[in-house]
């Protein structure tokens, strides 16, 4: 069940999204062990406002929710393509 305030999105913020990420793993300054460090979100939220504007897109729970759906969806496509649960 989807609620008023839920936004979707669009291709365009998941692309950007996920290169984002990527350029602030390349970065290397937030990295930790098996992840990020506590305060990425924040730098995330801020290099996603210089690539989308208006996206309004905020750290939490924008940014925090979608980032947790894609990982479920990576994971279930990653076990597909593993052969994991066949």
């Amino acid at each position: 069940m989807k609620l008023d305030n839920q936004m979707k999105w669009v291709p365009e913020e998941d692309a950007a999204l996920v290169a984002c990420i990527v350029d602030l793993y390349n970065v290397g300054t937030y990295n930790a062990d098996m992840g990020f460090k506590a305060s990425y979100l924040n730098e995330l939220e801020r290099m996603l406002e210089k690539v989308l504007p208006h996206a309004m897109l905020k750290a939490k729970p924008k940014l925090e929710s979608r980032i947790r759906t894609l990982k479920r969806d990576w994971t279930i496509v990653y076990d597909m393509l593993s052969g994991k649960d066949n």
